[in-house]
């Protein structure tokens, strides 16, 4: 796991960093892009019979075919490009990822960062990047490499949605080295759903490395909380 000076990622914050937009508010969607609103468009081409592929955020071949169908489904040119017209024909409607200030009444949510076991979507996101980062660790290291973005989407320090947090860029390995689009296997299901429950081995941690191959020293200088496995969790 990579990490970036504290100085870049205050301006990160300092840029602002905002809730995930409705596809409705984006101009334009076209293939190759990889953001929340492509995850949104895939969903909703999904909730209409035109998707039939896991939702990944990546707008690629496939999710053009599909907006290709959806297109000359309803009398719009069939240019596979997500464009204003097509996104107002989809509807609209805002994205299954929520962000911190969900409102989640059941006692299977995360209460702090509003999300729920159930919402199969930010399963799926915590599911890959445990996978992708920490397949060889422990169900508690796993579960801790999980409780490490779910933290993150409760800082202020970060973006507050899971899929956002996990695509920011220069911080997760597995997301560079393109390992967070492996399949998960359940072990890594069963953290994530652990990490939504609330279950935190790193007592709150936001990063973490793993001493035997770290190289950033920027990393290492910070505070250790906790060690689990091979990684130390920091903040």
């Amino acid at each position: 796991m990579r990490k970036l000076p504290a100085f870049i990622v205050s301006c990160a914050c300092a840029l602002g960093i905002t809730l995930m937009a409705s596809p409705a508010d984006a101009a334009v969607l076209t293939q190759g892009m990889r953001s929340g609103d492509v995850v949104q468009l895939q969903r909703q081409l999904a909730e209409h019979g035109f998707f039939h592929a896991n939702t990944t955020g990546y707008y690629g071949s496939i999710t053009t075919s599909a907006v290709k169908q959806f297109q000359r489904a309803h009398g719009l040119s069939a240019d596979g490009v997500a464009g204003p017209a097509t996104l107002s024909k989809l509807g609209g409607k805002r994205s299954g990822i929520v962000t911190a200030s969900a409102n989640v009444s059941s006692s299977s949510s995360n209460r702090v960062t509003g999300y729920h076991v159930n919402d199969q979507e930010a399963v799926n996101i915590l599911a890959h990047i445990i996978y992708g980062e920490a397949r060889g660790e422990s169900f508690r290291g796993q579960v801790a490499v999980g409780a490490v973005v779910l933290n993150r989407v409760q800082s202020s320090q970060f973006p507050n949605t899971i899929w956002d947090v996990v695509m920011q860029q220069g911080q997760f390995t597995a997301v560079a080295d393109g390992q967070y689009y492996l399949k998960p296997n359940q072990s890594a299901y069963n953290a994530a759903r652990q990490a939504l429950r609330g279950v935190d081995p790193t007592n709150g941690s936001l990063y973490y490395y793993n001493p035997r191959i770290a190289t950033s020293q920027w990393s290492m200088r910070r505070p250790a909380v906790i060690t689990v496995g091979q990684h130390i969790f920091t903040n």
